[in-house]
C-alpha cells in the first residue's frame, strides 16, 4: 500500500502558462506548483489569492495542486 504524501496550504500568488502557479506556503516560502488532472478534467478555475490544497512531491521542488478552498 502507498503512503500517503505530505500536504500543506498556501495561497496562489502567481498563475504561469500551462497551469502552473506559484504559491506562497504557510511557513512563507514559495514553491513552483501544477494543478492536477482531476481539477483540470472538472475545469475547476484556480486564480490568484485563492487558497489551496498542494500534495508535495517527495524529492522537493514541485508540488500539485489538488483541492480549491
Amino acid at each position: 500500500m502507498k503512503e500517503p504524501k505530505p500536504s500543506v496550504n498556501g495561497t496562489v500568488v502567481e498563475a504561469l502558462p500551462n497551469t502552473f502557479f506559484r504559491v506562497k506556503l504557510e511557513d512563507s516560502s514559495e514553491i513552483l506548483t501544477y494543478l492536477a488532472g482531476k481539477m483540470r478534467m472538472n475545469r475547476i478555475r484556480v486564480l490568484i489569492g485563492d487558497k489551496v490544497k498542494i500534495e508535495l512531491e517527495p524529492y522537493g521542488g514541485k508540488g500539485r495542486i489538488i483541492q480549491r478552498m
